[in-house]
């Protein structure tokens, strides 16, 4: 907080983002060292990343999606300020930190059982000058200032490409996974110079909606999403404009095997795969991905299978009644007698 407070603006931005990230990690991993989770690997004797940290959370410990968003909106920022040159305004700054010191709070509040206020004065939380404004107002005049910083004859390509990442980053709000490629920021200059709407360009932008109360000190920044245009997927190295929604690194994505995502259910592998046929989860492609490794093909499933097996789970459906009607070979079965009984029919 003394680094957002500065006087000095040399690298400000980018210390208050190292710090903000490093936050989130030793939080994240102090719920999981006070629930007897290891955050050290055996094999290697580091400690687990901040995306580990995060899904381990997310899965078992009461982390919510919207806190889990704004905290990969941080590191993806973190990640794009210290590696990249990206732009940052203040006001965005201001909402950005605001929000995640509000998740912060919240967070370690229900986990841990400490406040926020009680460990630090209130006078060194981030104050701004500038009121805060509303998500969907700070993007819009972003997405302009760039689209003005690339015409013709401006000369200031590098600082629209600096403030490209930083709305790219904040995709993390949205997206489980976010990476930014120099073939995205490509992508995403040809568009706006082509004359395309935000909407098309950032369409993940649009779901989400910024909440806003108190004031001063005490004021407190929530993201959550709201309904918005359809999002589909295209590889990094697609050619059309739609240049902000791309499907990357897909391992990261769809990480867990047939085996692991049982065991997070706590069901037998048969019995998982029951639940899902039923569930149809091997035909959502936001649930499953086949990896085909040279003449091997290996189906592994994302958070989003787990979600809904979970809530089949808690909603109390029958697995006696799923295992009777999709276990493994029934359907082969099914199938013989059914061929059996047609033969039968034309004797």
């Amino acid at each position: 907080m003394s680094t957002f407070n500065s006087y000095d603006d040399e690298g400000r931005v980018c210390s208050v983002l190292l710090h903000l990230q490093h936050a989130c990690e030793m939080l994240l991993k102090a719920v999981l060292v006070q629930k007897g989770v290891k955050v050290f690997d055996d094999k290697s004797g580091k400690s687990i990343g901040f995306e580990r940290a995060l899904n381990l959370c997310r899965q078992k410990h009461s982390l919510t999606e919207s806190e889990a968003g704004t905290m990969r909106m941080i590191d993806a920022l973190r990640d794009a300020e210290q590696h990249w040159f990206t732009v940052v305004e203040e006001d965005v700054l201001f909402l950005q930190t605001r929000a995640l010191i509000t998740v912060f709070d919240s967070y370690m509040t229900r986990a841990l059982e400490l406040d926020l206020s009680s460990r630090i004065p209130a006078r060194v939380l981030p104050v701004s000058t500038k009121p805060p404004g509303d998500f969907d107002f700070l993007v819009d005049r972003e997405y302009q200032l760039i689209a003005e910083l690339l015409k013709p004859g401006k000369r200031k390509r590098d600082e629209a490409r600096a403030r490209i990442r930083a709305l790219l980053a904040m995709e993390g709000l949205a997206a489980e996974e976010v990476q930014i490629s120099e073939k995205d920021i490509d992508r995403i200059e040809r568009a706006i110079k082509s004359g395309s709407e935000l909407g098309e360009v950032f369409p993940r932008l649009n779901t989400i909606a910024s909440k806003i109360e108190g004031d001063g000190p005490a004021i407190t920044v929530r993201f959550s999403k709201k309904e918005g245009a359809p999002v589909k997927f295209v590889a990094a190295d697609d050619p059309q404009s739609a240049a902000a929604v791309r499907e990357v690194d897909l391992q990261k994505k769809f990480y867990l095997g047939a085996t692991e995502l049982a065991e997070t259910l706590k069901l037998t592998p048969p019995r998982a795969v029951a639940l899902r046929r039923f569930l149809k989860i091997d035909e959502d492609p936001s649930c499953c991905h086949t990896f085909e490794f040279g003449k091997q093909k290996l189906a592994r499933f994302s958070d989003n299978a787990r979600r809904k097996m979970k809530a089949a789970l808690d909603g109390g459906v029958n697995m006696d009644q799923v295992w009777k009607e999709h276990r493994p070979g029934f359907q082969k079965q099914s199938a013989a007698v059914k061929s059996t009984d047609i033969h039968s029919a034309i004797s």
